[in-house]
């Protein structure tokens, strides 16, 4: 096993299947089975998963939303995919427990760093919702914070391509895939492999992503286990 702990990041669109709305069983308990898995092998998993398909605040901006309240609606919207995803871990067998970047007990835990690493520690995941708790913050950014504060090997971010491309492989049939690449590299070109501050944060704090396909059952114990997959952006 080449990585010991890592930050899995989801969006809130995969959890709703094709529509990309809602929460769909299938997807639901298809991620719930790749996390548990990787669980069972000795990884140590925390989850960091989006709202979008419940609700984005950018999109009830102008529509009688203000943007600091939008992002409110948006951070609840992963509280209710994390309690989702994770009563789904828990069926497979696996300990799994949600925290917020907010207090919203009994809902779920208040996050407390070193209370997320105990439940990694024993063998849980541990899903850690509502963003950094501040508007204007995406969970992109959210999950960078919380893979450098609980000491993350690498974050992982689970999409539904294989990796990072020149431009967006299911529009551009000539589009490449890079089998790794640099910050600066990725900069330079202008690739989107996560918003700014997120790219920022990791960068700053040696955190390497790896853009890979969740999608594509085993992937994720795969790349785990040292196999290549996805994208690798690094230093």
């Amino acid at each position: 096993m080449i990585y010991r702990r890592v930050l899995l990041k989801l969006s809130g669109e995969s959890l709703g299947g094709p529509a990309g709305k809602g929460i769909d069983e299938n997807s639901l308990n298809a991620y719930a089975s790749e996390v548990a898995a990787a669980a069972r092998e000795g990884l140590q998993v925390a989850i960091v998963v989006g709202g979008g398909n419940i609700f984005r605040g950018l999109q009830g901006v102008g529509k009688g939303f203000d943007r600091v309240n939008g992002d409110k609606m948006g951070m609840l919207a992963t509280v209710i995919n994390s309690l989702g995803l994770a009563m789904a871990i828990r069926s497979q067998g696996v300990k799994a427990e949600v925290f917020t970047a907010t207090p919203m007990e009994p809902v779920a835990r208040y996050y407390v760093r070193e209370h997320a690493v105990k439940v990694l520690e024993e063998g849980g995941v541990a899903l850690i919702a509502g963003g950094t708790g501040n508007p204007f913050f995406t969970t992109d950014s959210g999950a960078a914070l919380r893979a450098l504060e609980i000491g993350a090997d690498a974050l992982l971010k689970g999409t539904r391509v294989d990796g990072v491309y020149t431009a967006d492989p299911e529009k551009d049939p000539n589009a490449v895939k890079y089998e790794e690449l640099t910050f600066t590299k990725a900069l330079a070109d202008r690739l989107k492999v996560m918003d700014a501050t997120a790219f920022a944060l990791c960068e700053q704090g040696n955190m390497p992503i790896i853009v890979f396909n969740m999608n594509e059952s085993g992937n994720l114990t795969k790349l785990i286990l040292g196999d290549k997959v996805g994208t690798l952006v690094h230093v």
